[in-house]
């Protein structure tokens, strides 16, 4: 097993009242969904900074992160599986599936 992170992209934000309520109750599914495979249910990103390599900083970031979660696969598919029906999909969205390597 292996911890993976879920990096979400894009996606529309919910308006109204009554849509912010349901896009958090279609979240709240779909990470209760994952049971025991949940790691880290993350966050979402807020505003973001660039730091170039000369030191220089920008505003926002482009690879447009707007948060993450964390969870534990047998391997990268089995991973990308778990992917299917994440709330961000419906909005138009991404989820982009990075395996975690332990260093120490």
């Amino acid at each position: 097993m292996s911890n993976y992170v879920l990096a979400y992209t894009g996606g529309s934000m919910a308006e109204t009242e009554e849509e912010q309520a349901a896009v958090m109750a279609a979240w709240g599914s779909w990470l209760e969904g994952l049971g025991s495979a949940l790691v880290d249910a993350g966050n979402p990103f807020g505003p973001a900074a660039s730091v170039a390599s000369d030191g220089a900083i920008s505003e926002g970031a482009p690879s447009g992160l707007t948060g993450y979660s964390i969870i534990t696969a047998d391997g990268l598919d089995a991973a990308t599986a778990q992917v299917k029906g994440c709330p961000v999909l419906s909005s138009g969205g991404a989820v982009e599936v990075y395996e975690i390597f332990p260093v120490m």
